[in-house]
């Protein structure tokens, strides 16, 4: 568990403003200030799948027609962002360029319709990570003027030498959304900066399911800013 959060520059603070307050408005400071300490703590978080490690990966991702025809780079993104990821930070891991696997893809009709044991096979890999998009939003349903992204998939895991490669080894589900604030209008920011910022989220939480990582102790009481100023 380690906290990000520059303790030194908040004492300081509380020393320096200290002989204002009265005893009971220190404690409130204080108490204030350990808090917002615990709201900054992360966490080690073990995979939820360890079957990458060592192996050749690719990493497959497939979403509808309707949403490709309004997003029709979300395919090229997650692949590229998911692949990094994992390729940077599982332990002996050698993964497929993800531009290799898209243009397999597009010159492969109907790739999607084989067997997934067929998958392993026709891309010479021990291991795919398929991911199978199935929302992909930027604003609330039937209104244009709030951002509110949310990118949803199963992902699951073929393995070549598995007991039945046709099966996931193992499979789960991972939602992300963006940004963690409602209320944002159109106004307060542009299109490419909400999407950044949901495939950014959803690539890492398809990436985390597979090595060890930190994540915020309390998700929704995080401040990165805090992090990144330290």
């Amino acid at each position: 568990m380690t906290v990000r959060l520059n303790i030194g520059a908040a004492a300081l603070l509380l020393a320096a403003g200290a002989w204002l307050l009265s005893g009971c408005q220190l404690g409130q400071l204080i108490g204030g200030a350990a808090q917002n300490a615990e709201y900054q703590k992360l966490i080690e978080v073990l995979p939820k799948y360890e079957g990458l490690d060592n192996q050749m990966v690719a990493v497959v991702v497939v979403a509808d027609l309707a949403t490709l025809y309004e997003h029709p780079d979300l395919v090229r993104a997650v692949t590229g962002g998911v692949t990094l990821r994992i390729g940077k930070d599982v332990p002996g891991v050698k993964i497929v360029h993800p531009d290799a696997i898209v243009e397999w893809q597009y010159r492969t009709p109907q790739w999607d319709a084989l067997p997934f044991g067929d998958l392993t096979e026709k891309l010479n890999v021990d291991r795919v990570v398929y991911v199978d998009i199935y929302e992909y939003r930027l604003h609330p349903p039937g209104n244009s003027w709030l951002w509110e992204g949310v990118c949803a998939a199963n992902v699951g895991v073929i393995e070549r030498d598995g007991i039945d490669p046709d099966v996931f080894a193992d499979s789960f589900n991972v939602t992300a959304e963006f940004p963690r604030i409602t209320g944002v209008t159109r106004e307060a920011a542009d299109a490419s900066r909400i999407e950044r910022g949901l495939l950014t989220e959803f690539t890492k939480h398809v990436a985390w399911l597979f090595y060890t990582h930190e994540e915020p102790k309390y998700p929704d009481k995080y401040r990165p800013e805090l992090e990144a100023g330290s």
